[in-house]
């Protein structure tokens, strides 16, 4: 069923959601973002869920979020967690992979303060720094298009809509 999607990938705060957005717009397609679906379906932010229930809990979530779409989405613009497609079976299913690249230091100047609270993962900035690493090889390897998203949200949504084409 998910050929017709584009499934954006990358670190927190590459801007899959920002992109997501105007992309989807553009394309008169529907924008569905992984993280606030959990949120909406639990009732409470990621960091509470962490917090409260762990990772674990979290990625099992993630991995029902995944499974669901693969069944009842199309043609839709999809922004993801930055962990689902490491810890998800099945992702590729639901649709094209787009890995939206940005260099950690640029990820780390785009995003407040309060935005880092938000983001369990980033308490520790070398702890996020080294799952960076870590996640890009795999982000590399298994998108099926990768986009320099270090650029204005203008540049970037013109360089996914040519690579799209």
């Amino acid at each position: 069923m998910s050929a017709t999607n584009i499934v954006l990938i990358g670190f927190m705060g590459s801007g899959k959601s920002s992109v997501g957005r105007t992309f989807a717009k553009q394309r008169q397609s529907y924008f569905l973002d992984t993280d606030a679906m959990i949120e909406s379906s639990e009732g409470r932010r990621i960091d509470e869920i962490f917090q409260n229930d762990g990772e674990e809990y979290f990625r099992k979530l993630e991995e029902n979020t995944v499974n669901w779409l693969k069944s009842n989405v199309q043609s839709s613009v999809i922004s993801t967690g930055g962990g689902m497609l490491v810890y998800c079976e099945g992702l590729q299913e639901v649709g094209t992979i787009v890995y939206l690249k940005v260099p950690f230091a640029s990820i780390m100047n785009r995003m407040s303060p309060e935005e880092l609270k938000k983001r369990p993962l980033f308490k520790d900035r070398e702890k996020a720094e080294s799952i960076y690493n870590e996640r890009n090889k795999i982000y590399e390897s298994r998108a099926d298009i990768v986009i320099d998203a270090d650029a204005s949200l203008e540049e970037v949504g013109l360089r996914l809509s040519q690579a799209i084409a």
